[in-house]
């Protein structure tokens, strides 16, 4: 082993630290609070819905009442962490799939925050739900 078996590790090395030092190697930040496109937040949110409603064990369907907190972050697709209340309709689950469903209320609403980790490759139409999470939303009982 001789000089030379050192020194090309090192070379490349201090390539490396100057090529970070003036910005020449781009690093993915992590989640971002960016808004969704129109399209990319419909299909995203109809998949979320139609999955949660495939996995319930609940009577009736629920719908997406409002998007809380959308982050983003680019890796081998897009990935999605998003915060959404969703709450109960009135239609059975077996019985429709309309998305237009009205709200349940007094005795049988129900209202859920859920944050779910959502990868999608969105040019082909790819979705996969990673992580899931809903708890009941302590507000449900008192929104109109």
């Amino acid at each position: 082993m001789g000089f030379r078996d050192w020194r090309t590790p090192l070379l490349l090395l201090v390539a490396l630290v100057l090529a970070a030092a003036f910005g020449r190697i781009e690093r993915w930040e992590g989640f971002q609070n960016v808004s969704m496109s129109k399209k990319n937040m419909n299909s995203t949110l109809s998949f979320f819905i139609d999955s949660y409603n495939n996995a319930s064990n609940d009577t009736y369907l629920f719908r997406v009442r409002k998007l809380i907190q959308s982050q983003m972050q680019l890796t081998t697709g897009v990935e999605y962490l998003l915060t959404v209340k969703i709450s109960r309709t009135k239609c059975k689950r077996n019985a429709t799939k309309k998305t237009d469903c009205p709200l349940q209320k007094k005795k049988l609403k129900k209202s859920l925050i859920c944050q779910s980790l959502i990868y999608t490759v969105p040019w082909v139409k790819h979705y996969r739900l990673w992580n899931n999470s809903c708890l009941e939303d302590e507000l449900s009982y008192k929104d109109p």
